[in-house]
């Protein structure tokens, strides 16, 4: 008799859940079951922060901004903080940059075995759950300072629109309308997206609006970075629309980032909101 190559685990029909699937085969893979000695460990590990999200007629906008910071030294100045979930939603990190990695990847997997089991994909809603019960999974390192605090957002074909959910530690989820930020400088990326989002923002207006967002929130902290003009590094920037999620190009990104930081040269307040 030929011995089958896989174990017998992976030849039976099981959870569309490859978290589930995982805790059950290979505990000690999983992050949540990571053991750490007692005490706060959230100065060890570099922290990422910020990342804005904004609507548009016909999709949503991602973008983060580039810097990782150990205290109050920066740890890198080019790390990314914004993927792609699948083809039609992204997600992006803040706080513990390498546990919220590993994360994304938890949660790419997730969404792939799903499709792979069910032969379609997961809808916004489930999704956006499924993230969710990840981050709640992480309720113990949270206590320890090594909290992850992600932005899902993508485009749902079923209602037509993009849409944006925040969550806090806990796992709990929220849906958010027409913008959101977190990490360390949201609230002045947001408080910059409240003076200039307007529902009829084109994708090119959208993009613009959130790395001005991006540009307030690094005038104001220390943890986020601006536009780097002498290393030219600019934010991340995702746009995803019905025909799928796209990266878009760093010269692209890096002439609106131009145009952002000539208009504060002439007005470093920024764009003004209209008071009518």
């Amino acid at each position: 008799m030929v011995e089958p190559r896989l174990p017998a685990a992976y030849l039976m029909p099981g959870s569309t859940s490859f978290s589930e699937f995982l805790g059950a085969q290979a505990p000690e893979l999983l992050p949540s079951r990571r053991a750490l000695p007692p005490g706060h460990a959230g100065d060890l590990a570099p922290h990422a922060t910020t990342i804005v999200a904004a609507t548009f007629d016909g999709g949503v906008v991602m973008a983060g901004d580039r810097r990782a910071t150990m205290g109050n030294i920066i740890a890198q100045r080019d790390i990314e903080k914004v993927f792609p979930a699948d083809e039609f939603s992204v997600v992006g990190i803040a706080g513990t940059a390498g546990l919220a990695v590993e994360m994304v990847r938890l949660f790419q997997t997730e969404l792939e075995h799903y499709e792979k089991i069910e032969g379609t994909t997961l809808s916004m809603d489930g999704k956006s759950n499924r993230l969710a019960a990840l981050i709640r999974a992480n309720l113990g390192l949270a206590m320890q300072g090594l909290s992850v605090v992600p932005l899902f957002a993508g485009f749902d074909h079923n209602a037509g629109l993009g849409r944006i959910f925040s969550y806090d530690v806990t796992g709990g989820r929220y849906e958010e309308t027409a913008f959101h930020s977190v990490g360390s400088g949201s609230l002045f990326a947001r408080g910059s997206l409240k003076k200039l989002y307007r529902d009829d923002l084109s994708s090119r207006e959208c993009v613009t609006a959130v790395i001005q967002a991006l540009y307030d929130a690094a005038d104001d902290d220390s943890a986020t970075g601006g536009p780097d003009l002498t290393r030219r590094i600019f934010p991340v920037v995702h746009v995803i629309t019905a025909d799928g999620g796209t990266r878009m190009p760093e010269q692209e990104v890096a002439a609106i980032a131009d145009d952002v930081i000539a208009g504060r040269m002439q007005r470093p307040d920024g764009p003004a909101a209209a008071l009518t």
